[in-house]
C-alpha cells in the first residue's frame, strides 16, 4: 500500500542541521537542503525526533482511569478525604477507585473498607495494580461469597483481575482519549505491559492511532515474579527455556527477584531482546552480571520522585541506595529505556525524562540521555532510533530546536506526531 509523499521543510535532524525531509510508503526516503516540492509542513528549525515509543504501560487501565475514582495519597487528604471520594456518587453505584495506599488510611480489608462506604460496591486497587479490595456490597453483588470469593473472606484479592474480570461490570475505555493525549505530547508508540492480555485486547488496542506492542503476544514474553510465590532459578530457567527463542521481559521490583532472574538466565542463556521490567533494586554488585547477559532495564526513573515519601518508610534501608538506577546502569554499559507505566505513573513521558534529568540522589542523567530513554526501537528498547533515509516515519516534530528542547523537557514543545508519515494529530 502506498501513501502520497509528505515533505518537511526546513526541521532540525540531530546529525545533520537544517534540512528537508520527505516521506513515502511509511518511511524516510530523501533528505537534503531545498529539496523540490511544495512543502507539507514548514519546521521554521524545530527539530524532528523519532517518535517517542513509551515501553511499558498498562493502556486498558489507563483508558479506564477516566471511569475511576483515584485515592492517592496526592489525590485525597487522609481518611476522611478518601471516605469522601467514595461517597461522592450515588448510593448503590459501583465506585472503581485507583491509586490506593496505605498512607491514605493505612490497610485495607473489606471491613475497612464497609466502614469508609456501607451502602455501594466498591472496590479499590493499591497503586502498585496487583492488589484489589472488595467491600461486601461489592462481593454480593458480584455473588461472592466470603468463602468462597478466593480471598479468604477478607475482600483483597492479589494479581486476581483475569479471574475478577467477570464480576463486575465493565469499565468504559477512554482510549480515544489516551491516543489523543499522548500524540500530543509525541508519543508514537505503546509497549503494553499486562502479563496476561486480556481475551481480544489486541483488536480493541487497535484503535488507537500509535503503534502498539502487546507484551506476551508480539514478541517479548512477560513472566510475573512475586517474592510470596517466588520460583527458584531452576523453575525459571525452565520456563525461560520454554519461551525461546522469544525473548523474556520478566517483572523485578526486589532484590531476590533480580537476583532469580539472572541465576536463571545464566541457566537459560540469554537472546537478544531479554528484559528486566521495572529493575526497582538493582545492587551494585549485578550491574557487571546484567552487562554480560546483555539484558535491557525498562525502568521508571519518576518513581523516586513520585513516591519518595513511601519509599522512605517502605522500602528497606539497605535498598534505597539502589532503586531505579538511571546513570549507573548507564555507565556500566548496560542498555536502558524507560516507560512510564501509566497508570500507576504519569502517562506523561516528558515528566519522566526531568524526573532522570534532575534527580538528587547519584543516578541523574543529561538531558539528551533522558531524552533517548523513550527513542528505543519498540522491540529492542536499548538500541536508539534516528531520522534517517530508510527509517520508520515514526516521528515527533518540536517547535524549537533541540537544544532548547533539551532545556525544559517538556510536552509543550511538541507540535505534532506522525505515525507511518501521516499525522496523528492536528497540523
Amino acid at each position: 500500500m502506498t501513501s502520497t509523499p509528505f515533505l518537511f521543510h526546513d526541521v532540525e535532524i540531530e546529525r545533520y542541521g537544517r534540512v528537508d525531509v520527505r516521506v513515502a510508503d511509511g518511511r524516510v526516503v530523501e533528505m537534503g537542503r531545498r529539496l523540490v516540492g511544495r512543502p507539507d509542513v514548514d519546521g521554521h528549525g524545530g527539530v524532528l525526533l523519532p517518535g517517542l515509543h513509551d515501553h511499558h504501560v498498562h493502556l486498558a487501565a489507563l483508558a479506564a482511569e477516566t471511569a475511576s475514582v483515584r485515592v492517592g495519597p496526592a489525590d485525597v487528604d487522609g481518611p476522611d478525604g478518601f471516605a469522601a471520594a467514595l461517597r461522592a456518587g450515588p448510593p448503590g453505584e459501583w465506585v472503581r477507585a485507583i491509586g490506593y495506599h496505605e498512607s491514605v488510611a493505612g490497610e485495607l480489608d473489606r471491613r475497612v473498607l464497609d466502614r469508609y462506604a456501607p451502602d455501594r460496591p466498591v472496590r479499590v486497587q493499591h497503586r502498585t495494580g496487583a492488589l484489589w479490595v472488595w467491600n461486601s456490597a461489592a462481593l454480593r453483588a458480584a455473588g461472592l461469597d466470603d468463602g468462597a470469593d478466593g480471598s479468604g473472606g477478607d475482600g483483597r484479592f492479589w494479581r486476581e483481575d483475569e479471574r475478577l474480570r467477570g464480576h463486575a461490570p465493565p469499565v468504559p475505555l477512554d482510549l480515544p482519549g489516551v491516543g489523543r493525549r499522548a500524540a500530543a505530547l509525541g508519543v508514537t508508540g505503546f509497549t503494553n505491559a499486562d502479563p496476561r492480555p486480556a481475551a481480544g485486547l489486541v483488536e480493541t488496542l487497535a484503535a488507537l492511532p500509535q503503534r502498539v506492542v502487546v507484551m506476551s503476544v508480539d514478541r517479548s514474553v512477560k513472566l510475573m515474579l512475586d517474592d510470596a510465590t517466588l520460583p527458584t532459578p531452576d523453575q525459571l530457567a525452565h520456563t525461560i527455556a520454554e519461551s525461546r527463542p522469544r525473548p523474556v521481559a520478566v517483572h523485578c521490583v526486589t532484590r531476590v527477584q533480580l537476583l532469580v532472574t539472572l541465576l536463571a538466565l545464566d541457566e537459560a542463556g540469554p537472546v537478544t531482546g531479554d528484559r528486566v521490567e521495572h529493575g526497582s533494586v538493582i545492587p551494585a554488585e549485578t550491574l557487571p552480571w546484567l552487562k554480560r547477559l546483555g539484558v535491557t532495564v525498562v525502568t521508571q526513573p519518576h518513581f523516586p520522585a513520585e513516591r519518595g515519601r513511601a519509599y522512605a518508610t517502605d522500602v528497606d534501608a539497605d535498598d534505597r541506595a539502589h532503586l531505579y538506577r538511571c546513570r549507573t546502569l548507564a555507565e556500566a554499559g548496560i542498555p536502558v529505556a524507560a516507560g512510564t507505566d501509566a497508570p500507576y505513573g504519569t502517562a506523561d513521558p516528558w515528566a519522566v525524562m526531568r524526573a532522570a534529568a534532575d534527580r538528587e540522589d547519584g543516578e541523574a542523567i543529561d538531558r539528551r540521555a533522558a531524552l533517548g530513554l523513550f527513542l528505543g526501537q519498540p522491540q529492542l528498547p536499548g538500541r536508539a532510533r534516528e531520522v534517517d533515509v530508510g527509517a520508520p516515519a515514526d516521528l515527533c516534530l518540536l517547535h524549537v530546536p533541540l537544544r532548547a528542547a533539551l532545556d525544559t523537557l517538556s510536552g509543550d514543545t511538541v507540535r505534532a506526531a506522525f505515525v507511518n508519515g501521516r499525522p496523528i494529530t492536528p497540523l
